[in-house]
């Protein structure tokens, strides 16, 4: 690379697939809740890199995690396992409802595995001709083209050729249409317990109990996609520990490397014993690297203070978007759990998230869309009450900037 190399948005276009459209802000260096730009820039970050930079950039905890281990041991086939993958597992058993853990890089992998285990199982417990997997209008569980066919948006599987079969797509909290689909031929239900890319739409308590008892009833497991939710993101370690329903298979990535790239699936000793050696696998699943980083933000996140500190965080934040709400009128409601809440544009403003995505980083703010229709807020677990407050002043100017348009 030549030294004078300008490396700006342009250079993107020049030597990048064009499958993103980043925006003309290149941010270099982060610390807590503000990043700052090439120009030196500084922005409050509500956006945690979708979900993911649950403590923040730079967390000390996760910087010495990685310098330690960076002077051990990088990388391992799974010939061999590793101190820390086995103490990261470990922990995630004795803080779940699961017994096994199985390693990947990214929540779709996390996702592939857990489809992959529960049409194994089907197979092997009942018979091939078990093999219907429901999932949900507007879900997402990634890229990979099981995972984004089982997602509930065509457009992101669409013109890439024939897709996998036997996935049955319902309404998302719509007990009538599921009871009717349910049969003995489901192997399994998967779901985000408050879907993300969908809208932030959480899932309704009389819903997840019918999943749960169709499920048994049928001999179907229940798949949670924790992607987005899980590591503290709801207040509760995974999300399906603020419900009355436990799953058969929990998938987490994101937030578990707090900006790192590690993914798990979790799962009981009798399930996990149908994916014998040789059925699955993955190059860096188990990476010590990776897992080092993820005790580190084990250890942080799961505490009383930082879950229920997400708690405290999700009430200012809450009252904070309805103040603004009740100066400019362009929302219909606040919702969603925890640091994962959407603000659902009114009719007004029906299409225009990104509108507000483009109006807050004019004022020195990163937010998200979720869908058209939502702004989507996922800041640091952790975010300082000052940045909170900082950050809603700037979307406020924003949303000012928009409503006077």
């Amino acid at each position: 690379m030549s030294v004078d190399m300008k490396l700006d948005r342009a250079q993107f276009d020049a030597v990048m697939v064009p499958n993103y459209a980043p925006a003309a802000v290149i941010p270099v260096r982060g610390e807590g809740s503000r990043v700052w730009d090439q120009e030196g820039n500084e922005f409050i970050d509500f956006a945690g890199g979708i979900a993911v930079n649950c403590l923040g950039h730079c967390h000390p905890a996760l910087v010495n995690a990685l310098k330690t281990q960076g002077e051990k041991l990088w990388h391992l086939s799974n010939v061999m396992t590793n101190e820390p993958a086995l103490e990261l597992a470990t922990k995630l058993v004795n803080s779940t409802f699961a017994d096994k853990v199985y390693f990947a890089n990214s929540g779709a992998e996390a996702n592939e595995a857990a489809l992959k285990l529960a049409r194994r199982y089907a197979l092997e417990k009942h018979g091939v001709e078990k093999d219907e997997i429901i999932a949900f209008d507007k879900a997402f569980h990634g890229r990979t083209f099981f995972t984004v066919s089982v997602g509930g948006q065509a457009a992101y599987s669409d013109g890439f050729g024939p897709k996998p079969q036997s996935i049955t797509h319902l309404p998302f909290n719509d007990v009538a249409a599921l009871e009717a689909a349910v049969t003995d031929r489901t192997c399994a239900i998967m779901l985000e317990p408050l879907q993300g890319e969908g809208g932030i739409i959480d899932a309704d308590p009389a819903f997840l109990k019918a999943v749960r008892e169709l499920a048994n009833k049928h001999n179907a497991l229940v798949i949670f996609d924790e992607v987005q939710t899980g590591v503290g993101r709801t207040g509760e370690l995974y999300a399906y520990m603020g419900t009355e329903i436990v799953p058969d298979i929990l998938t987490t990535a994101k937030a578990l490397g707090g900006g790192f790239p590690i993914a798990a699936m979790l799962t009981t000793a009798e399930i996990a014993e149908h994916l014998k050696v040789g059925t699955h696998g993955s190059t860096y699943g188990g990476n010590p690297l990776a897992c080092a980083i993820g005790n580190a933000v084990l250890d942080v996140v799961n505490t009383p203070e930082v879950l229920d500190g997400v708690k405290h965080r999700e009430q200012l934040l809450r009252d904070g978007l309805n103040k603004i709400n009740e100066k400019y009128h362009v929302f219909s409601e606040v919702r969603g759990k925890g640091l994962l809440l959407g603000a659902v544009l009114n009719e007004q403003y029906q299409g225009r998230s990104r509108d507000f995505l483009v109006a807050s980083v004019a004022e020195g703010l990163m937010s998200l869309m979720a869908g058209a229709n939502v702004v989507r807020f996922a800041p640091s677990l952790v975010i300082p009450e000052a940045d909170i407050a900082e950050g809603l002043a700037r979307f406020e100017r924003a949303v000012a900037s928009i409503a006077a348009a």
